[in-house]
């Protein structure tokens, strides 16, 4: 049996169970508390991160690479262009949201308001989740630049690039920290992707003593 060792909302875990569901790929989900640093988990991944991959004999780490593994293995449906140019653009709209996204936004807003509950880290920092709904609207405004101009964000066909996009925006969405009213596009972008059967499971998470915001799991927001 595939096993995925994940936190539920990990954007990067996200956008692995979004990429294994859309294959149908059928996986056990296990919670890993990973900033304790168990002894059998390092040995896992020395990285002492999430997402981790047991797939057959296999045990992969980090997200990006995770997914083009099982996209290149697993080719059916594709979620990574065939020509070098929109492969780029798939892998460039990735590093954004995994890298710019989740440093000005993501890891500031969920940081502060989930993970620290979580880890016991004490009281959330009001500048820093400030900063990060701030920025979003930064995001917001140039992913709705690029759906004025595309079907989906790297081109006219759903990729890796819209799963790591909503991977992280679905963890916003779950403590309603995303302002979807300023973007019809953008609206209308993660309308399509959160009705996909691959966004099911996404949908019934609900984390102990945090549930959901009420609209989170509505496919009509």
């Amino acid at each position: 049996m595939n096993r995925l060792y994940h936190v539920a909302l990990s954007p990067f875990c996200r956008k692995v169970r979004l990429t294994l569901a859309e294959k149908k790929i059928e996986v056990e989900l296990v919670e890993e508390r990973y900033w304790e640093r168990a002894p059998d988990f390092l040995r896992r991944n020395p990285a002492g991160k999430v997402p981790v991959l047991k797939m057959e004999s296999r045990t992969l780490s980090e997200s990006q690479a995770i997914c083009e593994y099982i996209d290149e293995t697993v080719p059916t449906p594709p979620l990574m262009p065939r020509d070098p140019d929109s492969r780029y653009e798939v892998r460039r709209l990735c590093a954004w949201f995994d890298d710019k996204f989740n440093t000005e936004v993501t890891a500031k807003v969920m940081g502060e308001r989930v993970w620290k509950k979580i880890m016991k880290k004490g009281y959330p920092d009001s500048k820093n989740v400030k900063e990060g709904l701030a920025a979003t609207k930064f995001h917001l405004d140039y992913m709705g630049w690029l759906l004025d101009q595309r079907r989906w964000l790297a081109g006219d066909a759903m990729t890796l690039a819209d799963f790591t996009a909503a991977a992280h925006l679905s963890c916003l969405d779950y403590i309603s920290d995303v302002d979807w009213d300023r973007s019809a596009a953008v609206k209308d972008w993660y309308a399509k992707i959160k009705s996909r059967p691959a966004f099911r499971s996404l949908l019934a998470d609900h984390l102990p003593g945090l549930p959901p915001a009420p609209q989170y799991a509505e496919l009509d927001f």
